[in-house]
């Protein structure tokens, strides 16, 4: 740091210290913990021990200031003989095995991740026998300083993350740049969206234009009311054109989305929505002065104008200027239940019921605009075919939940028997209406499972809201189940037979899966192909029957509700419900990139999950298998649906727990590479845990550490049971997207689903890299 950074901070410290220390200037354990931020207080203590040079059980401004010193300014050597300090418990100059379990111990609960005491005993051990090069049953500080020179990127930047508030923001803080908006990568990468945008307010301008010009006779603000009431005629009716779902899921195959931001359907309806209430502002505000002039020529009141028919304005009975404070108060209404606060915030419903006044807004509008019919008439049609092609389809067949499983979060899995004539792309979504939990409310949810995927549909609904919060407690109360000897597994059976088939075969007999039990991660083996070559026969430990049952194949009569339950979150049931769809995604264009990264964020996997498996499904028919030894190898073949050369999975979790959504599919899928690829691995997996301390944290790195030295001796990670590492902390976006352009596999495409803020971090660097970037949206 420069000389006027270093005062700075030293102002910075001193002025944290003493709202820190209060009266006394001095901080006591306690008071340095809470500072601290630390959820172990082993590092607290040991931190705190470190730090009261002087033994008196309080910290003063310049022992902190000493300390810090060495954190902040120091070298490399100052820092890791600080840490070796923490690591050595005992002070006595070395680190025996028992010391290195305990600090490993908090490592792990600083970082939230639940191991069992077995793996523990595996990290410690490989961590020592990696670093006790002498076998001395000890390790000295050189011992240990050799040990980290082998994990480069920890020692870039090793520091005590969580105390922010020992750093002063200033030194944070990055220069200014241009915004986002005025560079040229944003413009070239919007181009579509924004060359609509341009078109659509100079249409609205012309609209207002000729409506002023056509009611030129009247006073300024009878022009102006004209002039918005006429771009409401438009806007009313485009804000629908932009919802008919079905028409534009099928112009997406078409070369139009070469041409319309289709993908920005829900952003442009937002914007047409706002414009519609800004319009209705000041159409309103116009006439109300308008009216305030006729009051005064006339025999008739404001109020006479505004709240009666008296004045006869209008085209049916006078009824104008009633209609139009009505349509007013609706409006506002639906906007501000349609704010982001109101949906994201638990209250979808609120959002969802408010949002069908739709229907007394045309209503009103035909009502109270004599050319409003004129508009609405063709688009009007339209959206009332789409609605009942919607309920026709919803309705034709008995679709039942056949059976549930409830996952960690507070997560539901939803298994629903496929109807022959539903057919949908990787990433679509569907809508659905389950009477038993809500007998009118339809909500939006991703297909989690593969089009292949011929006999079930699969979805994954966290619970964030009133109906979704229903939906997992109705199969959380056990009263309403019985006993049954029925599996979840039962029901992936027909989607493994569906291998067997010739355009997906694959010679590997047996596979480890990784499934969730509890909160500990176990391996099962299944059958990947049915029997072993020359068996004839299943074995009797085979998990699956050939043959299924009445309610795994639909089949259980409709009137009746019968639910079963097995294990304590999994259930087998028949539940009616309706689903409306499937709807297209920007996903659907992933077949059509070359290098595809796929970004999910927590339940953001959901469509990524369908699609990663239609990938293998695909990928399946390019891979060979020698019939001797097992060894397989991908041939580059072109495939007119399928032009991928490379897809790089991204996933990110805030705990551990949730990794156990799709462990068991993500490990299918890293089984199912072939073994020599003609252009290195088609697929590769990135998981990062947020709530895991990053590896050049003090509270971390002996953690990482182990877990990076046992998964290349078990080439498995010991938090997911995958071969994929995962990665603590969040994903540094500069360098993954660095090495993405690097790899030079074609036009890179970045698909993302998750949460709206990291949208806009991940989007502004795809506009640096020159990648197109889609974002799934409902």
């Amino acid at each position: 740091m420069s000389l006027d950074e270093d005062n700075r901070w030293l102002e910075w410290v001193t002025k944290q210290f003493e709202s820190i220390a209060g009266d006394d200037k001095e901080i006591d354990l306690d008071e340095f913990k809470t500072a601290l931020k630390v959820k172990e207080s082993f590092f607290a203590e040991r931190f705190f021990a470190l730090f009261d040079s002087d033994g008196s059980s309080s910290i003063s401004l310049d022992e902190l200031l000493k300390a810090l010193d060495l954190l902040i300014h120091g070298n490399e050597t100052d820092k890791l003989k600080f840490l070796f300090q923490v690591y050595d418990v005992d002070g006595s100059g070395s680190i025996d095995p028992d010391e290195l379990r305990t600090v490993l111990k908090s490592c792990l609960r600083e970082s939230a991740i639940s191991l069992p005491e077995e793996k523990l005993d595996d990290l410690t051990l490989a961590l020592f026998e990696s670093a006790d090069k002498d076998n001395s049953g000890s390790i000295t500080f050189e011992e240990l300083k050799a040990e980290l020179e082998n994990f480069p990127e920890v020692m870039e930047n090793l520091t005590i993350s969580a105390a922010n508030w020992l750093k002063p923001p200033d030194l944070d803080q990055k220069k200014r740049q241009t915004p986002r908006y005025l560079t040229r990568a944003y413009w070239h990468n919007n181009s579509r969206k924004l060359l609509f945008l341009c078109v659509y307010a100079c249409l609205s301008l012309l609209l207002f234009t000729l409506a002023v010009l056509q009611h030129r006779h009247g006073s300024i603000w009878f022009m102006v009311a004209k002039g918005c009431g006429q771009c409401l005629n438009f806007n009313c009716t485009f804000v629908m054109v932009l919802m008919l779902r079905r028409c534009l899921t099928w112009l997406r195959a078409t070369w139009v989305v070469r041409v319309l931001p289709l993908d920005q359907n829900i952003l442009l309806h937002q914007i047409v929505g706002y414009a519609i209430l800004c319009c209705t502002l000041v159409h309103t505000t116009a006439h109300i002065f308008n009216f305030v002039q006729l009051s005064e020529r006339s025999d008739f009141s404001l109020w006479e104008y505004l709240l009666t028919t008296r004045p006869g304005i209008g085209w049916v009975k006078g009824t104008a200027s009633l209609t139009g404070v009505v349509l007013q108060v609706v409006i506002c209404l639906m906007v501000l239940c349609s704010s982001t606060f109101v949906r994201r915030s638990g209250h979808f419903e609120v959002f969802y019921w408010s949002h069908l006044s739709y229907i007394w807004v045309w209503t009103l509008l035909m009502v109270h605009c004599a050319n409003f019919w004129k508009w609405f008439v063709v688009p009007g049609l339209v959206f009332l075919l789409e609605k009942i092609v919607g309920i026709a389809v919803s309705r034709i067949g008995g679709l039942y939940i056949v059976e549930v499983n409830l996952l960690p979060s507070k997560v539901t899995h939803l298994v629903i028997k496929r109807p022959q004539f539903f057919h949908f792309k990787p990433g679509d979504y569907v809508y659905i209406n389950i009477p038993a939990i809500a007998k009118y409310e339809w909500h939006p949810f991703t297909i989690s499972s593969a089009p292949e995927q011929s006999d079930s549909l699969w979805l994954h609904i966290r619970s964030m809201g009133q109906w979704t919060n229903r939906l997992y407690e109705y199969f959380r109360q056990p009263e309403s189940q019985a006993l049954s000897p029925k599996r979840l597994a039962a029901s992936l059976r027909s989607c493994q037979l569906t291998s067997t088939q010739d355009d997906f075969s694959s010679t590997n007999v047996n596979g480890t899966i990784a499934s969730n039990k509890d909160v500990a991660i176990e391996l099962t083996m299944y059958r990947q192909n049915g029997p072993a070559p020359g068996s004839g026969a299943p074995g009797p430990a085979d998990p699956f029957p050939d043959e299924l049952g009445p309610v795994e194949r639909g089949e259980a009569p409709p009137h009746r509700e019968a639910a079963a339950k097995f294990g304590e979150n999994h259930h087998f049931c028949n539940i009616k419900c309706y689903v409306d769809g499937p709807y297209g995604t920007p996903t659907r264009q992933i077949f059509a990139s070359e290098h595809a990264v796929l970004i999910g964020a927590g339940i953001g996997i959901t469509p990524f999950a369908s699609i990663l498996q239609s990938i293998m499904y695909r990928y399946r028919r390019r891979k060979q298998n020698c019939p001797n030894c097992n060894y397989s190898w991908c041939e580059n073949i072109k495939d007119s649906e399928m032009k991928l050369r490379k897809v790089d999975f991204i996933w990110i979790n805030r705990d551990q727990k949730s990794f156990e959504w799709f462990v068991s599919l993500l490990t299918k899928l890293e089984m199912d590479q072939a073994d020599e690829e003609p252009e290195g691995r088609f697929l590769e997996m990135h998981m990062y845990m947020t709530s895991a301390l990053s590896k050049n944290d003090m509270k971390a790195i002996g953690l990482q550490m182990a877990l990076d030295l046992l998964a290349k001796k078990e080439k498995r990670d010991s938090i997911t049971g995958l071969r994929t590492r995962t990665q603590p902390g969040r994903p540094e976006w500069g360098k993954v997207f660095q090495k993405v352009s690097e790899e030079n596999k074609g036009k890179v495409h970045v698909f993302y689903c998750g949460s709206p803020a990291l949208a806009k971090v991940i989007k502004a660097q795809c506009e640096h890299f020159g990648f197109n970037f889609y974002k799934e949206n409902f």
